[in-house]
């Protein structure tokens, strides 16, 4: 009976280790050690494109949640372009990434596998920087979503917090877009907004 007991303690005991973690998170480099400030790393959707000066969703997002965000966005990058601006990223020693990537390899027909395996590369590079990173997914141009598994797949590797399918409630509202694929204000607001959401469990331990 006794024996029973003490393994009954122990399984009690690791299966709380484990679903605690995972209840947490189990997010690599939370808290961070780098110790820059925040870094949007991305393309069209993280610059801005199709709002007015200001409603980009990191600018909206610094205000939201009071901290400084950089804006690394440029329209038509794909996640090989963002291979090759990388090194500069890096070495800002972001203390958060806000990895947005993925649109314009699916709209020019890239293949899915190099694109996760990008990201891959960039979630390794900004981890041994020290950096908490936040995954945005973007849905591919298809018009069943042949992105979201990889994405999931990807930020349950990495342990990286995971904000799925961005455009999710925007793209298909004409009130929130400013033409075929990109917001306006209202739509960036809404992105703000779902980040927001999904970082606010951890934000104590980012600031």
């Amino acid at each position: 009976m006794k024996r029973l007991l003490f393994i009954a303690v122990i399984a009690a005991a690791i299966a709380w280790f484990f679903l605690g973690k995972r209840d947490s998170g189990g997010y690599v480099n939370l808290p961070p050690t780098a110790t820059g400030e925040w870094v949007a790393f991305g393309d069209s959707l993280t610059s801005g494109y199709g709002a007015s000066k200001g409603h980009d969703y990191p600018t909206l997002l610094a205000k939201r949640l009071d901290v400084k965000i950089q804006n690394h966005g440029a329209p038509g990058r794909t996640t090989a372009g963002g291979l090759e601006k990388l090194d500069g990223v890096v070495a800002l020693k972001p203390r958060v990434v806000l990895l947005c990537l993925g649109g314009n390899d699916g709209l020019n027909q890239l293949p899915r596998e190099a694109m996760f395996k990008n990201l891959e590369t960039m979630i390794d590079r900004f981890h041994r920087a020290g950096s908490f990173v936040v995954l945005i997914g973007v849905r591919s141009s298809t018009l069943r979503d042949k992105n979201a598994d990889g994405f999931e797949d990807l930020a349950d590797k990495k342990r990286v917090l995971l904000v799925p399918n961005i455009l999710d409630g925007v793209l298909a509202n004409p009130a929130l877009m400013s033409d075929q694929i990109h917001p306006n204000d209202a739509g960036y607001e809404k992105i703000a907004g779902r980040i927001e959401d999904e970082l606010l469990p951890v934000l104590s331990k980012l600031r």
